[in-house]
Protein backbone atom coordinates (compact mmCIF):
# COMPACT_ATOMS: atom_id res chain seq x y z
CA UNK A 1 0.00 0.00 0.00
CA UNK A 2 1.35 3.73 -0.44
CA UNK A 3 2.31 6.14 1.67
CA UNK A 4 0.61 9.17 1.57
CA UNK A 5 2.82 12.06 2.19
CA UNK A 6 0.81 14.85 4.40
CA UNK A 7 1.51 18.52 5.11
CA UNK A 8 0.19 21.60 6.87
CA UNK A 9 -2.68 21.98 3.91
CA UNK A 10 -3.98 18.39 3.08
CA UNK A 11 -3.50 17.00 6.77
CA UNK A 12 -6.65 17.15 8.16
CA UNK A 13 -8.60 16.12 4.96
CA UNK A 14 -6.32 13.20 5.09
CA UNK A 15 -7.25 11.88 8.34
CA UNK A 16 -10.91 12.98 8.14
CA UNK A 17 -11.94 9.11 7.86
CA UNK A 18 -11.14 5.76 8.81
CA UNK A 19 -8.10 4.97 10.97
CA UNK A 20 -4.87 6.80 10.02
CA UNK A 21 -1.22 6.77 11.14
CA UNK A 22 0.81 9.68 10.66
CA UNK A 23 4.60 9.10 11.64
CA UNK A 24 5.62 12.60 12.15
CA UNK A 25 9.32 12.64 10.85
CA UNK A 26 12.30 14.90 9.76
CA UNK A 27 14.76 14.01 7.31
CA UNK A 28 17.92 14.57 9.85
CA UNK A 29 16.72 12.11 12.83
CA UNK A 30 18.18 8.75 12.93
CA UNK A 31 15.51 6.90 14.79
CA UNK A 32 13.14 8.40 12.27
CA UNK A 33 15.09 6.90 8.76
CA UNK A 34 15.42 3.70 10.87
CA UNK A 35 11.46 3.29 11.92
CA UNK A 36 10.87 4.35 8.26
CA UNK A 37 10.99 1.08 6.22
CA UNK A 38 9.03 -0.10 9.33
CA UNK A 39 6.56 1.90 8.94
CA UNK A 40 6.04 0.71 5.22
CA UNK A 41 6.39 -2.83 5.77
CA UNK A 42 3.64 -2.48 8.21
CA UNK A 43 1.71 -0.65 5.09
CA UNK A 44 1.86 -3.58 3.35
CA UNK A 45 0.04 -5.46 5.71
CA UNK A 46 -2.62 -3.50 6.39
CA UNK A 47 -4.89 -2.79 3.87
CA UNK A 48 -7.99 -1.49 5.89
CA UNK A 49 -5.03 1.17 7.20
CA UNK A 50 -4.23 4.29 6.34
CA UNK A 51 -0.48 5.23 6.58
CA UNK A 52 0.97 8.63 5.96
CA UNK A 53 3.97 10.30 6.93
CA UNK A 54 4.15 14.32 7.84
CA UNK A 55 8.19 15.49 7.63
CA UNK A 56 8.53 18.13 10.44
CA UNK A 57 10.89 21.21 8.28
CA UNK A 58 10.43 25.09 8.00
CA UNK A 59 6.84 25.17 6.44
CA UNK A 60 4.89 22.46 8.02
CA UNK A 61 4.72 23.68 11.47
CA UNK A 62 1.31 24.43 12.15
CA UNK A 63 0.09 20.51 12.54
CA UNK A 64 2.89 19.63 14.54
CA UNK A 65 2.31 22.74 16.76
CA UNK A 66 -1.19 21.78 16.69
CA UNK A 67 -0.71 18.14 18.16
CA UNK A 68 1.92 19.19 20.53
CA UNK A 69 5.10 16.95 18.29
CA UNK A 70 8.36 17.68 20.69
CA UNK A 71 9.49 14.52 19.84
CA UNK A 72 10.32 12.27 17.25
CA UNK A 73 9.87 9.55 15.39
CA UNK A 74 5.75 10.32 16.48
CA UNK A 75 3.22 8.07 15.28
CA UNK A 76 -0.91 9.23 15.47
CA UNK A 77 -3.95 7.34 15.13
CA UNK A 78 -6.81 9.25 13.84
CA UNK A 79 -10.02 7.53 13.73
CA UNK A 80 -12.63 9.67 11.64
CA UNK A 81 -10.37 12.81 12.65
CA UNK A 82 -10.03 12.52 15.69
CA UNK A 83 -6.81 11.29 17.57
CA UNK A 84 -7.17 7.77 19.21
CA UNK A 85 -3.93 7.30 20.57
CA UNK A 86 -0.06 8.25 19.92
CA UNK A 87 3.07 6.55 20.10
CA UNK A 88 6.75 8.48 20.61
CA UNK A 89 9.94 6.78 19.93
CA UNK A 90 11.15 4.14 17.66
CA UNK A 91 9.19 1.27 17.40
CA UNK A 92 9.90 -2.60 16.61
CA UNK A 93 8.29 -4.03 14.07
CA UNK A 94 6.65 -6.83 16.33
CA UNK A 95 5.26 -3.27 18.80
CA UNK A 96 4.27 -1.64 15.86
CA UNK A 97 1.83 -4.59 14.33
CA UNK A 98 0.57 -5.20 17.97
CA UNK A 99 -0.06 -1.67 18.08
CA UNK A 100 -2.22 -1.55 15.18
CA UNK A 101 -4.05 -4.53 15.79
CA UNK A 102 -5.20 -3.28 19.16
CA UNK A 103 -6.18 -0.03 17.05
CA UNK A 104 -8.45 -2.16 14.46
CA UNK A 105 -9.89 -3.95 16.85
CA UNK A 106 -11.26 -1.43 18.54
CA UNK A 107 -12.67 0.26 14.76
Amino acid sequence: MSIAHLNDENFDSAVASGLTLVDFWAQWCGPCRMFGPVFEAASENHAGVRFAKFEIDETNRRIPAKYGIRSIPAVLAFKDGEIAATKTGLMSEQELERWINELSDGN
